[in-house]
């Protein structure tokens, strides 16, 4: 048995999961708001609480990723991790060693494992939410990269066939102009539906509406699904995954799954597009069990 956590913004989520990849049992808690101390103590007492006397392994998903020479966390949405030793905090609480991972390889690793992508060789998953991140993996196994970055596909620019469909340059908060993430995002979403309504709406929203025949709405999913397939054709060129598994908020509006495929067509580098496009398996609960994963079954 293994332990996985999935630390995010709002909740901190535990699992206890067998060999089999069924959860034993799980844990949610609220995350302590701005407190980083709080959250050490908060995520070691969920810890404990699922340790048994045989102690398990731990992974540990988070936003951000482990500088792994300066072993301070970075790029974190959750402010308060950044330029922190979150892993070696940890660790010297819990008294023992334990793995720590980006979020979307989290995730990606449990739906290669458990979910959408067991079965396939090459797997590239895809976190659409309040970000938009991403993670490979080979053989059911992370690929990660000297730069631990491998997979984060959201700060590179967008295609110039996706630029096409903005009005205007899209500043990210990453500093840079024209992130992929600053249209594939539920900001993203929500922008591009205010250039075309000049109304306010949700990205949850903005999906019922298009469902409801809304035609503002069915245009800014139609453009989202476009933007949407543009990016994920560079991926389909440099890396030809058998499949990507769509996961975060974003991934439950269901149309985008007719869609994409007929977008693909004529911008991947080839006549035929075999690679699947997939929902995930697990919903939000993917990245605990990724998290799991981080340690190879005992």
């Amino acid at each position: 048995m293994r332990i996985g956590i999935d630390l995010g913004g709002t909740k901190i989520e535990g699992i206890r999961l067998d060999e089999s990849g069924k959860a034993d049992k799980k844990i949610r808690i609220g995350t302590p708001a701005t407190s980083y101390d709080d959250v050490i103590k908060a995520t070691c007492s969920l810890i404990n609480n699922l340790q048994t006397k045989k102690r398990l392994t731990v992974g540990i998903g988070t936003p951000g990723t482990l500088d792994s020479k300066k072993n301070i966390m970075r790029n974190s949405d959750s402010l308060c991790l950044n330029g922190k030793p979150f892993k070696k905090d940890i660790e010297n609480e819990l008294g023992y060693s334990v793995e720590v991972e980006n979020d979307a390889n989290c995730f990606t690793l449990s739906e290669a494992n458990y979910g959408t992508g067991e079965g396939f060789e090459c797997v590239f998953g895809v976190v659409l939410g309040t970000g938009c991140g991403g993670g490979l993996v080979q053989r059911k196994a992370l690929i990660n990269g000297p730069n631990r970055i491998a997979g984060e596909w959201g700060h590179n620019c967008m295609p110039v066939s996706v630029r096409k469909l903005i009005e205007s340059d899209r500043l990210c908060h990453c500093g840079r102009i024209n992130c992929i993430e600053t249209v594939l995002s539920g900001r993203g979403l929500k922008q591009t539906f205010r250039e075309l309504s000049a109304t306010e709406m949700e990205p949850k929203e903005i999906s019922e509406q298009a469902r409801l025949n809304n035609s503002e709405a069915i245009d800014c999913i139609d453009i989202y699904a476009r933007q949407l397939a543009g990016c994920l054709s560079t991926i389909i060129n440099v890396i030809d995954p058998d499949i990507i598994v769509l996961g975060g908020g974003l991934s439950n509006i269901k149309s985008l799954y007719q869609l994409i495929p007929k977008y693909l067509r004529g911008q991947v580098f080839n006549d035929t597009v075999l690679t699947k496009v997939a929902p995930a398996s697990f919903g939000d609960a993917s990245g605990a069990r990724g998290a799991a994963c981080l340690w190879p079954k005992s």
